[in-house]
């Protein structure tokens, strides 16, 4: 079976990708800030491992959690949440630095782990969670917005580095979902007029990780129900 690590998996998408991974019989190590993970990986049958993925030292556990059990990695998942709101010029160089960290670079680190393991291995396929925002800036997440387009141009560099080694990178855009109260507003900008659901995504995450895409890299795959630029 093939192993998977997801980060930020206690709850909201990373929680329905690691449910749906381990319906397909994938053996999974999950991780998050919250405690919660504990009893959210017993549940499902993945290890977990609880910690921050701006930590380094975190993330490196991880990874070697997922190594000493299984002895390979086939699939990570680089799951984040939004990073500071505010008016655009209002926002602190502190809360631009979280975001970076939160975003970008913990996709930066996870893939300084885990390539040379991939490589090593035969191949792999790295996921991130990013949002339709790195296509369509919204106000309400402008440190969102501008790190997920920079998170774009980085999942373009890679896949074009390490595509000959048999890893293939990723992002999954998704649009507005139900984990988050409804707007009319936001449904009737949405080509289906309604929000998704969080299995919904995780069925396109699932894909994404498998050998039926094993021909898309380097892709930003918006799963957003057809939302219009104009949000």
């Amino acid at each position: 079976m093939p192993v998977a690590i997801i980060t930020g998996a206690s709850q909201g998408i990373g929680s329905a990708i690691a449910r749906e991974l381990a319906a397909r019989r994938y053996n999974l190590v999950v991780m998050s800030r919250s405690d919660a993970i504990v009893d959210f990986g017993n549940e499902i049958g993945a290890i977990p491992v609880r910690g921050s993925i701006t930590d380094v030292d975190d993330l490196g556990c991880l990874v070697d959690t997922s190594m000493a059990k299984f002895g390979r990695i086939d699939v990570v998942v680089n799951n984040a949440g939004h990073s500071a709101t505010g008016d655009l010029l209002e926002i602190s160089d502190h809360d631009w630095h979280e975001g970076l960290d939160l975003v970008l670079l913990n996709v930066v680190r996870m893939s300084r782990l885990v390539t040379g393991l991939m490589r090593d291995g035969g191949g792999g396929v790295i996921l991130n969670i990013s949002s339709f925002a790195a296509a369509d800036p919204i106000p309400d997440f402008p440190v969102s917005s501008a790190l997920r387009a920079s998170l774009a141009a980085f999942v373009r560099l890679y896949a074009h580095r390490y595509g000959r080694d048999r890893i293939r990178m990723n992002n999954l855009l998704p649009g507005m979902l139900d984990n988050y109260p409804s707007d009319p507003v936001k449904t009737d900008r949405t080509a289906l007029a309604r929000y998704g659901t969080l299995n919904e995504v995780a069925k396109v995450a699932a894909f994404l990780v498998s050998d039926e895409s094993s021909y898309i890299t380097g892709q930003n795959i918006r799963a957003d129900g057809g939302l219009a630029s104009a949000y």
